[in-house]
């Protein structure tokens, strides 16, 4: 090998692991990490113009099934402070973050104010068939509801918390960190207001959801949603769920079933064989929208439009 071959290995070596040091750096810029992206949503609107933010789940993945990569584990370990739901919404987190000091996290389900606003995890029409083989066979998926970002009322006690700890954090920005939560109060209940209004009208109009996610936004809306295939979506629904949703389609009982991106099972499809039953498309996750510090009201507002386009059809 000659000195020049040498000399470019050499320098191409040191390249390299100059590369690799300022990728690592990248994925540690970030001071305020969300496990998901709606609750990231949320801390983007609080944290605007304090400091950086990220999100650990990418677009098209399940909080449910995701596995952490060695550059989420470098966000993770770097961040002043971690946002996240509960371990038994993300259950690629508890591990990590046994090993990260508990004052720079915030888990949302511990948060007293949002525990008192809980549901349980399976409605009326979940509870009926709880004892059934099907049911038995998916398990049950926490005591809780934990899509809480689909409550706007938890939405405004999540971002109350972020901004208490953000004060303790940046105490010099603290004129900027309250001015940012009046701001998204006020947007936000200027949403829900205009979300209320909109659906009114569908509120009468039955319909089937894939996976049993959205039970705090259809309370607060006075939504008539009928059941959902799977309280797990990474588990496929059963024979008896099936055809119990089948015999409904059937006697008329909802006019939409509702999908997700990143879960649309083949089996909608073959339920609705035969049927005037629409398939419409919800996106629980916001994949869709990016961060920004309106993003949390335009998400509420787009799965607004994702339900009228289906359940408003004549």
């Amino acid at each position: 090998m000659t000195q020049n071959n040498k000399q470019l290995i050499s320098f191409l070596m040191i390249f390299s692991s100059l590369i690799f040091m300022q990728t690592i750096a990248n994925f540690a810029n970030a001071k305020v990490i969300s496990s998901v992206k709606p609750i990231g949503f949320i801390t983007e609107a609080i944290v605007s113009g304090v400091t950086d933010t990220d999100i650990i789940l990418p677009d098209g993945a399940s909080p449910h099934t995701y596995y952490l990569k060695p550059s989420d584990l470098a966000k993770l370990k770097s961040a002043e402070l971690v946002i996240w739901v509960g371990k038994d919404m993300e259950a690629f987190m508890p591990t990590i973050l046994k090993n990260i000091d508990k004052q720079k996290q915030i888990e949302l389900m511990t948060v007293p104010e949002i525990k008192s606003l809980l549901r349980t995890s399976h409605d009326k029409h979940e509870q009926e068939d709880a004892h059934s083989h099907d049911e038995v066979s998916q398990g049950h998926h926490g005591e809780y509801d934990e899509h809480i970002w689909l409550s706007p009322k938890i939405a405004k006690i999540i971002a109350q918390s972020i901004h208490d700890r953000l004060i303790t954090l940046y105490p010099d920005k603290s004129t900027l960190i309250d001015e940012n939560l009046d701001e998204f109060i006020t947007k936000l209940t200027e949403t829900e207001q205009n979300i209320a209004k909109k659906l009114i009208t569908v509120q009468n109009r039955g319909y089937f959801v894939f996976h049993d996610a959205y039970g705090y936004f259809e309370a607060q809306f006075g939504l008539k949603k009928l059941g959902s295939f799977t309280i797990n979506p990474a588990v496929q629904p059963g024979v008896q769920k099936v055809y119990a949703i089948q015999q409904k389609l059937k006697d008329h009982q909802a006019v939409c079933v509702f999908r997700e991106p990143q879960f649309s099972p083949a089996v909608i499809e073959k339920i609705v064989s035969g049927t005037d039953v629409r398939i419409g498309e919800l996106n629980p996750l916001g994949t869709s929208i990016t961060l920004s510090k309106g993003a949390y009201s335009q998400f509420l507002s787009n799965l607004t439009q994702q339900l009228m386009d289906c359940l408003d059809r004549n």
